[in-house]
Parts: structure tokens; C-alpha cells; sequence
């Protein structure tokens, strides 16, 4: 894959890319503090598409946001679309892992006349809150702005400090969170030059979310997305997203396949070949 860089309306973005314009073209969005290395493991195993990973906005390499504009999933889909836009893609198909599958739910539903076939792996529909808990997820939200202190990047004093914190914040294996360090990662300087590395993402990022959509707002965006949709969980299922709410969720599409196998979080990184399996012929609609 070839590194890109594109410029939008909504802002500079990057990413990693492999050309084939005859192919189906298969927009790809990571997952929260992930970036677009999270589908090099992936890519070999998947010919016959012309396959773009993203940055999202304030990961990676692409630019973060203006202090006026939210990381929530909405917005994150409107610079989606902005970037297929600059892409030149009218219509396309998408594949999401984590965040990035919840992004492309609603871009599913928000444009059907755009996307032609939507793969999620370890993810459907937005992260959601029960009714009777927005007003204080608000309010601690805005007293956590008001009070956040202007805190340094934590730094390394290499990549590979880097990839042994990333591991131990769980969830993922040394061999894939080295490929999401090396991307993520920028040199770090103090005022007497190079200090080591730091990460590149929006601090902003990590933030407590103000407003989310409830349960069930997000299974009617999922009922109305009118593309094939291929699912991946992994077995077992995570703690955020147990096996009662994600079958409720697949159960709410109108051509939905679902496909679980064992693994983590991380599946589409540590277990390529099986991932790409389950999704053979999907994007050119064998």
C-alpha cells in the first residue's frame, strides 16, 4: 500500500492506498485511536478491490479537527464522505473495524444512493447510551472541559516503549500494535531539540462523549440501510458490546450475513486470512 495525502473541504487527510481502477473501490476506517496501518495485515489477502484506508480526522497522519468541531460519529461521517468527494468516488463500498464500523453505519444510512456494499468487522451501529443518563453524561462532560488542564503528550523514549504500552493497554498483540505505533507516532521536541516521540492523534479524542444516540435511534439507522452488509464478530464477544445487543443489532438489517470466528478485538489484524475469507466476493458481489 502507497501512502496518500488528499486535500477536503473539511480538511487535510492521509492515508495508505492500492490502486486498481478497474476494481470495486472499498473505502476502509480504522477504530478509535487506530489508524490506516490497521489494514495492512488485511490487504494482501484481499485482491480484487481497489482498497483506501483512511486516517480518520485527528488520527494518523490526517489533520485533527478545529477546536469548534466534535469527534462524534456524525461528523466523522460528513468528513467521510468529504474525502470520497476528493477522491472522486461517487459511490463506493465501505469496511469498518470498531469506530470505523460505526462511522460507516451511518454513512450507510445517511446516503444509500452512495455505498453499494458495507463489511463491519467487530462492529454495528454507533456506541449507545440508555435513556435517563444524557443529562449527566452532558453535564460531566462540560465540567470536564471547563476543568481538563493543558497537559504534555506523553513521550517516548523510543517506538518501541511505544508498542509495549500499547499492548499493555489490552486488546491487542506486539506484531499488530507495532504496525499502529509505527503510523502513530511523531518526533517529540522540547525547547533544547528532538526529545523522543509522542503520539500523533488528537488528545481531544480521548474526551467523554457528550451526547450518543440511544439503543434504539441506532437500530433505526441500522433498519434503513438498504446496501448488503457483511458482519465479523469475534467470539467472545467485548464487554461494551455484549452478544445480546450485537445479534439484536445484525437482526435489524434487511441483507445482513453474519460471520463470527474466534479471536480479539483486533481479529481483522492478527487473524487476516480468516477475516478475508469471511469476506470473499463480498465487495464484488459474488
Amino acid at each position: 500500500m502507497r501512502e496518500f495525502n488528499i486535500d477536503t473541504r473539511m480538511g487535510a487527510m492521509a492515508g495508505l492506498r492500492v490502486d486498481a481502477p478497474d476494481a470495486p473501490r472499498v473505502l476502509a476506517l480504522h477504530g478509535w485511536l487506530d489508524n490506516a496501518a490497521s489494514f495492512l495485515p488485511l490487504q494482501p489477502y484481499l485482491g480484487g478491490i481497489e482498497l483506501v484506508a483512511l486516517d480518520m480526522p485527528g488520527h494518523g497522519a490526517s489533520a485533527h479537527l478545529p477546536e469548534t468541531a466534535e469527534y462524534t460519529v456524525v461528523n466523522t461521517a460528513r468528513t467521510i464522505f468529504a474525502a470520497a468527494d476528493a477522491l472522486g468516488w461517487q459511490r463506493f463500498s465501505l469496511l469498518g473495524h470498531s469506530l470505523g464500523g460505526a462511522v460507516a453505519s451511518v454513512m450507510a444510512a445517511a446516503a444509500p444512493e452512495r455505498i453499494e456494499r458495507l463489511g463491519v468487522i467487530e462492529s454495528l451501529g454507533a456506541l449507545s447510551r440508555e435513556q435517563g443518563h444524557n443529562v449527566t453524561s452532558l453535564r460531566e462532560a462540560f465540567a470536564g472541559l471547563e476543568a481538563e488542564p493543558q497537559r504534555p503528550l506523553r513521550v517516548f523514549p523510543d517506538p518501541a516503549a511505544a508498542v509495549r504500552a500499547r499492548v499493555r493497554a489490552g486488546g491487542i498483540g506486539e506484531a499488530a500494535a507495532r504496525l499502529l505505533v509505527e503510523r502513530g507516532l511523531a518526533p517529540a521536541r522540547g525547547e533544547d531539540g528532538p526529545r523522543g516521540f509522542s503520539w500523533r492523534s488528537d488528545p481531544r479524542l480521548t474526551r467523554p462523549t457528550a451526547i450518543r444516540m440511544s439503543e434504539e435511534q441506532v437500530r433505526e439507522l441500522l433498519a434503513a440501510i438498504e446496501c448488503p452488509v457483511r458482519v465479523i464478530y469475534a467470539e467472545p464477544a467485548q464487554v461494551y458490546f455484549p452478544e445480546a445487543q450485537r445479534r439484536a443489532r445484525f437482526d435489524c438489517l434487511r441483507d445482513g450475513q453474519l460471520v463470527v470466528l474466534p479471536g480479539g478485538h483486533h481479529l481483522h489484524m492478527e487473524a487476516p486470512a480468516e477475516v478475508a475469507a469471511a469476506l470473499a466476493g463480498f465487495f464484488d458481489g459474488r
